[in-house]
Protein backbone atom coordinates (compact mmCIF):
# COMPACT_ATOMS: atom_id res chain seq x y z
CA UNK A 1 0.00 0.00 0.00
CA UNK A 2 0.88 3.52 -0.70
CA UNK A 3 2.65 5.67 2.46
CA UNK A 4 -0.05 8.56 0.96
CA UNK A 5 -2.64 9.39 -0.31
CA UNK A 6 -2.93 12.25 -2.82
CA UNK A 7 -5.96 14.55 -2.35
CA UNK A 8 -6.11 17.83 -4.32
CA UNK A 9 -3.57 20.35 -2.64
CA UNK A 10 -2.04 17.71 -0.16
CA UNK A 11 -0.41 14.63 -0.23
CA UNK A 12 -1.37 12.68 3.24
CA UNK A 13 0.86 10.85 5.12
CA UNK A 14 -0.89 7.03 6.30
CA UNK A 15 2.01 6.49 8.58
CA UNK A 16 -0.77 6.27 11.21
CA UNK A 17 -4.67 6.42 10.48
CA UNK A 18 -5.78 9.71 9.76
CA UNK A 19 -9.27 11.66 10.96
CA UNK A 20 -11.96 12.33 8.95
CA UNK A 21 -14.10 14.97 10.54
CA UNK A 22 -18.03 14.94 9.79
CA UNK A 23 -19.70 17.86 8.85
CA UNK A 24 -23.21 17.26 7.66
CA UNK A 25 -25.47 20.45 6.82
CA UNK A 26 -28.36 18.86 6.23
CA UNK A 27 -31.51 18.69 8.47
CA UNK A 28 -31.88 15.11 8.62
CA UNK A 29 -28.87 13.22 8.99
CA UNK A 30 -29.28 10.30 11.30
CA UNK A 31 -26.56 11.61 13.84
CA UNK A 32 -26.53 15.21 13.67
CA UNK A 33 -29.39 16.26 11.58
CA UNK A 34 -30.24 20.15 12.07
CA UNK A 35 -27.22 20.75 14.37
CA UNK A 36 -25.06 22.32 11.76
CA UNK A 37 -27.69 23.30 9.01
CA UNK A 38 -26.89 26.58 8.74
CA UNK A 39 -23.96 27.66 6.94
CA UNK A 40 -22.14 29.63 9.90
CA UNK A 41 -22.63 26.75 12.18
CA UNK A 42 -21.89 23.94 10.23
CA UNK A 43 -18.54 26.30 9.56
CA UNK A 44 -17.88 26.60 13.03
CA UNK A 45 -18.25 23.22 14.14
CA UNK A 46 -16.23 21.97 11.27
CA UNK A 47 -12.77 24.50 12.74
CA UNK A 48 -13.70 22.98 15.86
CA UNK A 49 -13.27 19.72 14.07
CA UNK A 50 -9.51 21.16 12.61
CA UNK A 51 -8.68 22.37 15.68
CA UNK A 52 -8.97 19.17 17.93
CA UNK A 53 -6.95 17.25 14.70
CA UNK A 54 -8.92 16.51 12.03
CA UNK A 55 -6.52 16.59 8.98
CA UNK A 56 -9.72 15.88 6.50
CA UNK A 57 -13.49 17.79 6.76
CA UNK A 58 -15.88 15.51 5.09
CA UNK A 59 -18.54 18.36 4.08
CA UNK A 60 -22.07 16.36 3.29
CA UNK A 61 -25.43 18.09 2.21
CA UNK A 62 -27.48 15.60 1.34
CA UNK A 63 -28.78 12.88 4.20
CA UNK A 64 -27.70 9.24 3.16
CA UNK A 65 -29.58 7.39 6.48
CA UNK A 66 -31.73 4.54 5.68
CA UNK A 67 -34.77 5.87 3.75
CA UNK A 68 -33.52 9.60 2.88
CA UNK A 69 -34.72 10.84 0.07
CA UNK A 70 -32.63 12.30 -2.57
CA UNK A 71 -32.56 16.28 -3.10
CA UNK A 72 -31.52 18.90 -6.13
CA UNK A 73 -28.28 19.34 -7.34
CA UNK A 74 -29.11 23.11 -6.48
CA UNK A 75 -30.27 22.59 -2.98
CA UNK A 76 -27.11 20.40 -2.35
CA UNK A 77 -24.51 23.39 -3.54
CA UNK A 78 -26.28 25.89 -1.71
CA UNK A 79 -25.85 23.90 1.23
CA UNK A 80 -22.19 23.01 0.83
CA UNK A 81 -20.63 25.71 -0.90
CA UNK A 82 -20.51 28.10 1.70
CA UNK A 83 -18.82 25.93 3.73
CA UNK A 84 -16.17 24.79 1.51
CA UNK A 85 -14.96 28.60 0.31
CA UNK A 86 -15.01 29.34 4.07
CA UNK A 87 -12.80 26.10 4.71
CA UNK A 88 -10.48 26.10 1.73
CA UNK A 89 -7.80 27.75 3.21
CA UNK A 90 -7.93 26.33 6.65
CA UNK A 91 -4.70 24.34 6.18
CA UNK A 92 -6.49 20.91 5.61
CA UNK A 93 -8.12 18.50 2.65
CA UNK A 94 -11.74 19.00 2.21
CA UNK A 95 -13.84 16.37 1.37
CA UNK A 96 -17.73 16.59 -0.14
CA UNK A 97 -19.85 13.60 0.33
CA UNK A 98 -21.61 13.97 -2.92
CA UNK A 99 -22.79 11.06 -5.77
CA UNK A 100 -23.91 13.84 -8.38
CA UNK A 101 -21.76 14.61 -11.26
CA UNK A 102 -23.09 18.01 -11.10
CA UNK A 103 -22.31 18.83 -7.51
CA UNK A 104 -18.58 17.16 -7.93
CA UNK A 105 -17.48 19.21 -10.78
CA UNK A 106 -18.84 22.29 -9.02
CA UNK A 107 -17.26 21.33 -5.25
CA UNK A 108 -14.06 20.67 -7.01
CA UNK A 109 -14.06 23.87 -8.81
CA UNK A 110 -14.89 25.80 -5.76
CA UNK A 111 -11.48 24.25 -4.38
CA UNK A 112 -12.80 20.60 -3.01
CA UNK A 113 -9.84 18.24 -2.38
CA UNK A 114 -11.57 14.80 -2.02
CA UNK A 115 -14.83 13.50 -3.88
CA UNK A 116 -16.71 10.82 -1.11
CA UNK A 117 -19.00 8.84 -3.00
CA UNK A 118 -21.35 6.58 -1.45
CA UNK A 119 -22.24 4.65 -4.79
CA UNK A 120 -18.28 4.50 -5.35
CA UNK A 121 -18.76 5.98 -8.89
CA UNK A 122 -20.90 4.13 -10.35
CA UNK A 123 -22.11 7.07 -12.83
CA UNK A 124 -20.07 6.95 -16.02
CA UNK A 125 -20.36 11.01 -15.88
CA UNK A 126 -18.95 10.78 -11.80
CA UNK A 127 -15.78 9.03 -13.23
CA UNK A 128 -15.62 11.31 -16.06
CA UNK A 129 -15.73 14.17 -13.54
CA UNK A 130 -12.81 12.74 -11.12
CA UNK A 131 -10.91 11.57 -14.30
CA UNK A 132 -10.42 15.29 -16.00
CA UNK A 133 -9.27 16.52 -12.25
CA UNK A 134 -5.38 16.02 -12.24
CA UNK A 135 -5.12 15.86 -8.30
CA UNK A 136 -8.51 15.08 -6.65
CA UNK A 137 -8.73 12.60 -4.05
CA UNK A 138 -11.57 9.42 -4.60
CA UNK A 139 -13.23 7.38 -1.94
CA UNK A 140 -15.15 4.79 -3.49
CA UNK A 141 -17.79 3.17 -0.51
CA UNK A 142 -19.65 0.53 -1.35
CA UNK A 143 -23.10 0.50 -1.20
CA UNK A 144 -26.09 -2.03 -1.74
CA UNK A 145 -28.88 -0.77 -3.01
CA UNK A 146 -30.20 2.69 -2.47
CA UNK A 147 -30.67 4.80 1.28
CA UNK A 148 -34.31 4.77 0.61
CA UNK A 149 -34.49 1.08 0.29
CA UNK A 150 -30.56 -0.41 1.08
CA UNK A 151 -31.93 -2.28 4.45
CA UNK A 152 -34.47 -3.76 2.77
CA UNK A 153 -33.20 -7.32 3.20
CA UNK A 154 -29.38 -7.11 1.81
CA UNK A 155 -28.01 -9.85 0.69
CA UNK A 156 -24.19 -11.24 -0.14
CA UNK A 157 -23.27 -14.72 -0.98
CA UNK A 158 -19.74 -13.44 1.40
CA UNK A 159 -19.86 -10.06 2.63
CA UNK A 160 -15.79 -9.40 2.23
CA UNK A 161 -14.87 -10.89 -1.29
CA UNK A 162 -18.40 -8.95 -2.07
CA UNK A 163 -17.73 -5.76 -0.97
CA UNK A 164 -13.64 -5.99 -2.16
CA UNK A 165 -14.26 -7.40 -5.18
CA UNK A 166 -16.97 -4.70 -6.41
CA UNK A 167 -15.08 -1.77 -4.60
CA UNK A 168 -11.31 -3.09 -6.69
CA UNK A 169 -13.68 -3.22 -9.84
CA UNK A 170 -14.49 0.37 -9.61
CA UNK A 171 -11.11 1.49 -8.41
CA UNK A 172 -9.93 0.10 -12.03
CA UNK A 173 -12.41 1.76 -13.90
CA UNK A 174 -11.36 4.77 -12.64
CA UNK A 175 -7.06 3.66 -13.27
CA UNK A 176 -8.42 2.49 -16.58
CA UNK A 177 -9.31 6.55 -17.49
CA UNK A 178 -6.02 7.62 -15.84
CA UNK A 179 -6.64 8.33 -12.37
CA UNK A 180 -3.76 7.15 -10.24
CA UNK A 181 -4.34 4.63 -7.05
CA UNK A 182 -2.69 6.76 -5.39
CA UNK A 183 -5.58 9.05 -5.33
CA UNK A 184 -8.00 6.30 -4.48
CA UNK A 185 -9.23 5.02 -1.21
CA UNK A 186 -12.15 2.30 -0.47
CA UNK A 187 -14.62 2.38 2.05
CA UNK A 188 -16.84 -1.02 3.00
CA UNK A 189 -20.21 1.07 3.63
CA UNK A 190 -20.93 -0.05 7.48
CA UNK A 191 -24.36 0.48 7.06
CA UNK A 192 -25.36 0.82 3.56
CA UNK A 193 -26.98 -2.12 2.68
CA UNK A 194 -25.45 -4.60 5.16
CA UNK A 195 -27.44 -6.62 8.56
CA UNK A 196 -25.69 -6.14 11.80
CA UNK A 197 -23.84 -9.31 11.56
CA UNK A 198 -22.65 -8.08 7.71
CA UNK A 199 -21.67 -5.03 9.30
CA UNK A 200 -19.40 -6.79 11.98
CA UNK A 201 -17.99 -9.44 9.14
CA UNK A 202 -16.64 -6.44 7.49
CA UNK A 203 -15.29 -5.19 10.42
CA UNK A 204 -13.75 -8.46 11.52
CA UNK A 205 -12.49 -9.00 7.84
CA UNK A 206 -11.11 -5.58 6.97
CA UNK A 207 -8.06 -6.64 6.52
CA UNK A 208 -9.13 -8.43 3.42
CA UNK A 209 -9.98 -4.95 2.06
CA UNK A 210 -6.43 -3.40 3.32
CA UNK A 211 -4.55 -6.70 0.98
CA UNK A 212 -6.21 -4.50 -2.28
CA UNK A 213 -3.82 -2.31 -1.76
CA UNK A 214 -5.64 1.06 -1.03
CA UNK A 215 -6.05 3.10 1.55
CA UNK A 216 -9.36 1.91 3.65
CA UNK A 217 -11.47 4.61 5.10
CA UNK A 218 -14.02 3.01 8.13
CA UNK A 219 -16.45 5.31 9.23
CA UNK A 220 -18.51 2.97 11.82
CA UNK A 221 -19.17 6.70 14.27
CA UNK A 222 -22.71 6.11 15.78
CA UNK A 223 -24.12 3.93 13.62
CA UNK A 224 -26.76 1.54 14.43
CA UNK A 225 -24.53 -1.31 14.54
CA UNK A 226 -23.29 0.86 17.86
CA UNK A 227 -27.04 1.14 19.04
CA UNK A 228 -27.72 -2.45 18.77
CA UNK A 229 -25.02 -3.97 20.49
CA UNK A 230 -24.90 -1.47 23.22
CA UNK A 231 -28.40 -0.64 23.94
CA UNK A 232 -27.52 3.16 23.25
CA UNK A 233 -28.85 5.80 21.77
CA UNK A 234 -27.16 7.94 18.86
CA UNK A 235 -26.03 10.65 21.51
CA UNK A 236 -24.51 8.26 23.96
CA UNK A 237 -22.55 6.02 21.09
CA UNK A 238 -19.18 7.07 21.72
CA UNK A 239 -17.35 4.51 23.86
CA UNK A 240 -18.87 1.88 20.90
CA UNK A 241 -17.62 3.94 18.30
CA UNK A 242 -13.90 4.24 19.47
CA UNK A 243 -13.99 0.87 20.46
CA UNK A 244 -15.03 0.08 16.27
CA UNK A 245 -11.85 2.54 15.27
CA UNK A 246 -9.52 1.01 17.39
CA UNK A 247 -10.88 -2.51 16.20
CA UNK A 248 -10.62 -1.17 12.81
CA UNK A 249 -7.11 0.35 13.29
CA UNK A 250 -5.83 -3.08 14.33
CA UNK A 251 -6.93 -4.42 11.26
CA UNK A 252 -5.13 -1.35 8.71
CA UNK A 253 -7.96 1.35 8.63
CA UNK A 254 -6.00 3.86 7.07
CA UNK A 255 -8.60 6.69 7.72
CA UNK A 256 -11.46 7.16 10.42
CA UNK A 257 -14.22 8.81 9.36
CA UNK A 258 -15.85 10.14 12.24
CA UNK A 259 -17.96 12.43 14.24
CA UNK A 260 -16.30 13.15 17.45
CA UNK A 261 -12.32 13.81 16.73
CA UNK A 262 -11.15 14.92 19.95
CA UNK A 263 -11.81 11.63 21.82
CA UNK A 264 -10.85 9.45 18.97
CA UNK A 265 -7.30 11.32 18.71
CA UNK A 266 -7.26 10.68 22.87
CA UNK A 267 -7.94 7.06 21.91
CA UNK A 268 -5.40 6.90 19.36
CA UNK A 269 -2.28 8.81 21.21
CA UNK A 270 -3.02 5.82 23.58
CA UNK A 271 -2.94 3.18 21.05
CA UNK A 272 0.20 4.37 19.45
CA UNK A 273 2.04 4.26 23.27
CA UNK A 274 1.20 1.33 23.57
CA UNK A 275 2.57 0.47 19.87
CA UNK A 276 6.07 2.70 20.61
CA UNK A 277 6.19 0.94 24.06
CA UNK A 278 7.14 -2.46 22.63
CA UNK A 279 8.70 -1.37 19.89
CA UNK A 280 11.50 0.19 22.42
CA UNK A 281 11.85 -3.12 24.78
Amino acid sequence: MSDHWLCGRFELSLKRPLLMGIVNVTPDSFSDGGQHARSELAIAHARQLIEQGAQIIDIGGESTRPGALPVSVQEELARVMPVIVALRDSGVAISVDTCKPEVMQAVLDAGADIINDVTAMRLPASRAVVAAHPRCGVCLMHMQGEPRTMQHNPHYNDVVHDVSTFLVEQALLLEKLGVHRSRISLDPGLGFGKTLEQNYLLLQGLAHLVQTGYPIVLGASRKSMIGVVTGKSVDQRLGGSIAAALAGVARGAAILRVHDVDATQDALKVWQSVLAAGEST
